[in-house]
């Protein structure tokens, strides 16, 4: 038996409209990664870099500043300015959607507050998407910087830090939409190994995720262009003597098996989910959740296979990083459905406060 729901749908929209936002800001900076732009702009002015260089003397001033850094003394001696202008816009482009998101979600949470429509749990929810998104920005430029130094290459460790606060970001947006909409049941009858499962399956897939950024930012992708063996073997037995347990994460080739065979792993999970989601009493959206979250995991696993036989073509990296994000948010609406089946019709999430012409 349900309880009749109700909800603002211009908050909701609102919501739906950032996670859209920042899945696009994830599809550009994976453009920006992979026709190597991202380290084209070289300062951080929050204000004044909202504007593009106009005049042919601000371009070659823009591009001056671009050749005292290592990339351009290293990988790109000789570059013409239009040479930069193409590699500039994916950053400037990259960098201004993280400004418009700022803006569309600040403007509109500070409307729903003065007009009194949250409540102070909701309040809090849409705070704390804020600082993910302020820390998601930070941690792109700490990102760059590190490819400001001597070596024009990112650290992988700030370019998984910075994909996971986006996925952060995206997944308490869809967690926060969830509460709103999807009607609250009654305490349902779910399986432990169905719940154990619906919490593996996020961790599992962020761990994925997290390898992938690491073989990104290691440019572990274009070597071993072969599946399931790398040049003949299972693993590049010549690298275990140079391997140990301070300096595997380093290592690209260790970074590329860990995460081919975690991606396997990952869909293993999804099929054991799948099939005890099958069995269980469970709502039709549940069911419809899981069936998607297997799909789009044999899509991404295909994906992923074919990008890197492919030596990572742009449209399919950038596709591949996509997906996984569509993925995880499958992985957390489907947790949010399994976990409100455990809990009662009285559970407590941030509903936010009514207006009759907002309920349905």
């Amino acid at each position: 038996m349900e309880e009749k729901s109700t909800y603002n749908k211009a908050i909701v929209y609102w919501l739906l409209t950032g996670a859209v936002l920042v899945m696009a800001m994830v599809i550009i900076g994976g453009i920006t990664r992979l026709t190597n732009s991202g380290l084209s702009i070289v300062e951080w002015n929050l204000i004044s870099g909202t504007l593009p260089p106009f005049t042919d003397a601000a371009w070659m001033a823009t591009f001056e500043k671009y050749k005292q850094f290592p990339e351009y003394r290293m990988r790109n001696v000789g570059m013409t300015l239009q040479g930069f202008k193409q590699i500039f816009w994916w950053e400037y482009l990259h960098r201004l959607l993280g400004r418009v998101i700022g803006l569309v979600f600040i403007l509109p949470f500070l409307y729903f507050l003065t007009s009194g429509q949250l409540t102070p749990k909701l309040t809090r929810r849409l705070l704390f998407i804020l600082l993910l998104g302020m820390a998601q920005g930070l941690m792109g430029w700490l990102m760059v910087k590190s490819g400001l130094v001597d070596n024009p290459h990112v650290s992988h460790y700030r370019l998984a830090a910075h994909l996971c606060l986006a996925l952060a970001v995206v997944s308490v947006i869809l967690w926060t939409a969830a509460d709103l909409v999807w009607k609250k049941r009654q305490q349902q009858s779910i399986p432990t190994k169905l719940y154990r499962l619906a919490l593996l399956v996020p961790g599992l897939l962020l761990l994925q995720i997290i390898l992938g950024a690491f073989v990104a930012g290691l440019k572990a992708g274009y070597g071993y262009n072969t599946f399931p063996l790398m040049q003949g073997k299972l693993f590049p037995t010549e690298l275990l003597p140079y391997l140990s347990w301070h300096t595997v994460l380093e290592n690209g080739a260790a970074m590329q098996f860990a995460h081919r065979w975690v991606g396997v792993l990952s869909l293993v999970v999804l099929v054991l989910y799948w099939l005890e989601a099958s069995k269980a009493k469970l709502p039709a959206t549940t069911r419809s959740l899981v069936l998607a979250l297997l799909l789009t995991g044999l899509l991404q696993l295909g994906l992923g296979i074919t990008t890197l036989v492919l030596a990572v073509p742009v449209s399919l990296g950038v596709l591949h990083q996509a997906v996984a994000f569509v993925l995880f948010s499958w992985a957390t609406l489907s947790l949010h459905q399994v976990r409100a089946g455990r809990l009662s019709k009285n559970s407590d999430v941030p509903e936010i406060k009514q207006r009759a012409s907002a309920s349905v």
